[in-house]
């Protein structure tokens, strides 16, 4: 991406301008001042009581290749979730962060089941994150600015719940929840397991996304897409295994460049043909080792070996997402700078993916095309 301006400028006006959160963890986006409050206040020991320290262990977990210290964060976040006054107030400060950052769409997920320790029901618990996520949305009102927010409730994979939660959701969906999703370990837990939750769900109409693609391969994206039902794929980044590209023996372009020729499988093609979008989240990607089939032995992972560009050349439905903004140190604005350059995007690009990210969100119709309107706007402008 050729600009005069350096990454400080693009990343201020990249976060001015309107954009789409589809897969963001609420108990992976604290803010870390509020995260050492809220432990000091119920005397839960965290790494490090100095904010700025903290966010940083945590980056820098995350930035290890180990998944055990990446995922040490949750166990921190979840603990000081655990009252309806701390779920409230994580819920409002997320959008707040969200909007701070241009978001103007934004679909929170998060594992109600996870929040129970302290005798609150799944009720309950969604109840306070509702009323936090309506906080943080008239905050950002009060001070002019935009933002649309709706429950993503997840169930984790490794329980017995699904069934449980699905009837939740059903009970919430016109208070806040917009759909459901599957997390957890997926390598072991596929959708298959979950199918009678999921059959409930298009029974009763209520989408879903499921994480598939990340800890796992093609097949599971295969069962997300059959089981799981998914009209959308929670990373579905290792798809990308599913196709082959090889070199041209015979053939070269004009320009004298070698010449690749590209299959897809099955199941690259179905989900490409189909346009099922994927909930791509790049540094996330790469910090799990989600891409470790597209890094060159020996080496390790960046960004430059992520199948993002790829996925996108070929015709994919892709958008950009953050997944966890404390646990991997990142924001939507920084993955759009990040990508933009590392693949050379300019602003038509990077608003394509807020595009792709909205068309496939599961708000209704009316509520989709009012903020396309806006997001177009601002971007062609």
């Amino acid at each position: 991406m050729t600009t005069s301006t350096g990454s400080a400028d693009l990343h201020e006006q990249l976060r001015q301008l309107p954009k789409v959160s589809l897969h963001d963890h609420l108990d992976g986006g604290l803010r870390p001042s509020t995260l050492v409050e809220l432990a000091a206040e119920i005397g839960h020991e965290l790494p490090e009581t100095d904010p700025d320290a903290l966010a940083v262990r945590f980056r820098e977990n995350a930035n290890s290749g180990s998944l055990e210290k990446y995922l040490e964060a949750f166990a921190h976040t979840t603990a000081v979730m655990q009252t309806a006054a701390n779920l409230r107030r994580v819920a409002r400060e997320f959008v707040e962060d969200l909007a701070a950052d241009g978001v103007i769409y934004a679909e929170v997920r998060w594992a109600p089941e996870q929040h129970l320790q302290q005798g609150l029901t799944l009720d309950e618990v969604v109840e306070a994150v509702q009323a936090g996520l309506n906080e943080g949305a008239e905050s950002v009102a009060q001070k002019d600015g935009i933002i649309v927010v709706g429950q993503l409730l997840s169930a984790m994979r490794q329980s017995d719940h699904s069934e449980e939660l699905v009837e939740l959701a059903l009970r919430h969906r016109d208070k806040g929840v917009v759909g459901f999703d599957i997390a957890g370990p997926e390598a072991g837990f596929p959708p298959s397991k979950f199918a009678a939750a999921f059959t409930t769900l298009a029974t009763r109409m209520l989408p879903a996304t499921v994480h598939a693609g990340e800890g796992d391969g093609v097949e599971s994206v295969r069962d997300a897409l059959v089981s799981g039902r998914a009209q959308r794929l929670g990373h579905g980044t290792r798809v990308a295994e599913d196709i082959t590209v090889v070199e041209s023996a015979d053939e070269t372009s004009e320009d004298d460049e070698e010449v690749f020729q590209v299959e897809l499988g099955e199941v690259a093609r179905w989900v490409r043909d189909r346009q099922v979008h994927l909930e791509v989240s790049p540094t996330s990607n790469v910090q799990t080792g989600t891409i470790a089939a597209f890094v060159p032995e020996g080496e390790e992972a960046t960004l430059a070996d992520h199948p993002f560009d790829m996925l996108y050349q070929l015709g994919f439905n892709v958008g950009v997402n953050t997944d966890n903004r404390l646990v991997s140190g990142v924001t939507l604005t920084g993955e759009l700078v990040a990508l933009a350059e590392t693949f050379g995007y300019g602003l038509a690009e990077l608003a394509d993916f807020q595009i792709n990210a909205l068309e496939a969100s599961f708000l209704g119709y009316e509520e989709r095309e009012a903020l396309s309107g806006i997001i177009l706007e601002a971007w062609n402008a």
